[in-house]
């Protein structure tokens, strides 16, 4: 196309050529032009981070949604339809880019190296954890003589195995692995087998009894001393992490600050988990009695791990742990009613509190799942939906 073509054309289309920049650039399709070309928005930080040379990731089964993961966080991809084609042009500038240059009216034939309909757009989603913990639970891990140790057949996970099965970013698993108290035992992650975590916590508590040590100042070289042998020396070290808080002194002797909600709370779970429905005012007396000397008991502990059933008479108390809850909302709220028809907040709060984004409030997931009621003067909530 020549210049006066050019200029027919804009007086055809009665646009003024003054008004526009003199450059004109005149498009056509080159012959590997193709429409299979995949189109990926970015926000700016996104985008920063690729050109510095950092990857993303898609990850997902043929029957998983797919999901995009940078270093720290997932997204959902979603395809957004567009009326407008959308036209790949290497090397083409845009308006801004002609204005920084001298340019005469000049004509740039430009060649089109791919177009396309539609565009991929990203969400930043939950990480979908759930099927960690499934893997991991497959195989746990009951000490280093148990008969599955022995038995090669069971599947284990690393580290790049758990990265190529779950949608969620390097930081999101590795951070999981640790709220699952799971660690690494010969380049493979394994959840302790929980009758054998507790039988680890008892042996480190009764420790401290005899020794007449403070919790809050567990000396990890004496612990590993003393029940090196009867469990392995990391095994040890692994159950001090998991309940206590690690520090080092000025004499650089390292401690462990153990928490006493945490040890309380495997107490109760230890208690709860054979037992279906446990009546409250004994279940109340006997976790007291089971507990280290010195610890107190409080329901506030059980958050997220057990409900207690005020309506019943007596009151009852039974195992409801949030991490084996759906994680959808929808089926998640679902699950919840189907257990229970009205809730407080106080009782259903631990039981959502993952499902808020980062702008988003218990509160709001209530307002747009539940509706709210009184029941003897105190706010309680059922489900939108009818529960089948």
């Amino acid at each position: 196309m020549t210049r006066a073509e050019v200029d027919a054309t804009l007086q055809t289309a009665k646009l003024d050529a003054a008004e526009l920049l003199p450059a004109a650039h005149c498009l056509r399709f080159g012959p590997a032009a193709a429409g299979d070309v995949c189109l990926l928005e970015l926000e700016p930080a996104l985008c920063g981070r690729l050109q510095a040379g950092h990857s993303l990731v898609i990850r997902g089964d043929k029957d998983e949604q797919a999901v995009l993961c940078s270093e720290d966080k997932t997204y959902d991809l979603k395809v957004a339809d567009t009326s407008n084609m959308l036209l790949f042009i290497p090397g083409c500038k845009i308006p801004e880019q002609l204005k920084m240059e001298e340019t005469h009216s000049n004509i740039i034939h430009t060649e089109i190296f791919g177009f396309s309909n539609n565009y991929w757009e990203l969400r930043r989603c939950r990480p979908k954890l759930k099927k960690l913990k499934k893997l991991l639970m497959e195989n746990t891990y009951e000490g280093p003589d148990s008969e599955k140790e022995k038995d090669s057949s069971h599947l284990k996970y690393t580290t790049g195995d758990l990265l190529d099965q779950i949608q969620a970013s390097e930081e999101e698993i590795m951070t999981q692995l640790q709220v699952l108290n799971a660690c690494e035992i010969g380049g493979y992650w394994r959840i302790l087998e929980f009758d054998y975590e507790m039988k680890l916590l008892n042996h480190i508590t009764q420790l401290v009894d005899s020794e007449s040590w403070s919790f809050s100042k567990v000396p990890l070289n004496t612990c590993l001393q003393e029940l090196g042998p009867l469990e392995p020396e990391e095994m040890i070290e692994h159950c001090l992490r998991c309940y206590g808080k690690k520090y080092t002194e000025e004499d650089s002797e390292v401690y462990f600050e153990l928490s006493a909600d945490k040890i309380c709370r495997a107490t109760a779970q230890m208690l709860l988990q054979n037992a279906v429905k446990f009546n409250l005012a004994e279940f109340q007396e006997v976790w007291q009695q089971s507990v280290p000397e010195g610890m107190t008991t409080r329901l506030d502990q059980l958050q997220g791990l057990a409900l207690v059933d005020r309506q019943s008479r007596p009151e009852i108390i039974f195992l409801l742990k949030v991490e084996d809850l759906p994680e959808g909302d929808q089926e998640r709220f679902s699950s919840l009613f189907s257990l229970r028809e009205k809730w407080t907040e106080e009782d259903i709060a631990p039981y959502i509190q993952d499902l808020c984004g980062e702008k988003q409030t218990v509160g709001a997931l209530l307002t747009k799942y539940a509706r709210s009621s009184m029941r003897n003067g105190v706010k309680v909530y059922n489900s939108r939906r009818p529960i089948s």
